[in-house]
């Protein structure tokens, strides 16, 4: 008998978080093994020895939870499995979010998730995207896949005295701290920045922050 792939869901909001489970669970070819609504509860839930169900293959989780930052779980399982006798092997995390911008979508990737999908998607493309996953692929949204290629365009034509004060943002230097760490006014910190945001394409420091 062929043995199911293990999911687990970490989603807030329970119409969509009951949905996947029905929609995984009938279909019979995924082991839902758990759901959680916070990121607490999946912690309780993984935390070895304090389950007897099997470890996931994949979890799917969203972003934005009510209690916290869903990809939060992602460093909290890697320390889990660094530190667990026997050691445990690391499932793979796929996002499903409403996030399309650039900032989030860099971010997931840099953490070592495997896939981002957005909520537009169904749950058959969701199921796509998971398979790619199990085939050791990433896969990331068409929607979002062109503002990942567009900024890392972006950040190609900034000047080497622009990619330096955007790399001071995303250390958290204000703008006076730059001035003062590099002997220019805080004017010209601000004029540079306004060329990084243009060619760029985000709109806030926070964005930047996250690049």
């Amino acid at each position: 008998m062929k043995t199911l792939p293990n999911l687990f869901i970490l989603e807030d909001h329970p119409i969509m978080r009951n949905g996947l489970e029905a929609y995984f669970s009938a279909s019979g070819r995924w082991r839902v093994l758990g759901t959680s609504s916070t990121l607490n509860e999946a912690k309780a839930f993984l935390t070895p020895g304090k389950t007897t169900a099997p470890q996931p293959d994949i979890i799917l989780l969203d972003i934005q939870l009510e209690d916290a930052w869903g990809l939060d779980l992602v460093p909290w399982m890697k320390e889990r499995n660094r530190t667990a006798n026997p050691p445990i092997e690391l499932p793979r995390f796929v996002v499903y979010t409403n996030f399309t911008d650039y900032s989030h979508v860099n971010t997931t990737i840099s953490m070592g998730v495997y896939a981002y999908v957005c909520k537009s998607r169904n749950e058959a493309e969701l199921e796509e995207a998971i398979n790619t996953v199990l085939r050791g692929e990433m896969y990331i949204d068409k929607s979002v896949e062109p503002k990942l290629n567009t900024i890392a365009a972006a950040l190609s034509l900034l000047t080497k005295r622009e990619a330096q004060i955007l790399t001071l943002v995303k250390d958290g230097l204000s703008n006076k701290q730059i001035a003062a760490g590099l002997g220019i006014k805080v004017r010209t910190v601000e004029n540079i920045l306004s060329f990084v945001y243009m060619k760029t394409g985000v709109s806030s420091r926070l964005e930047l922050q996250k690049m």
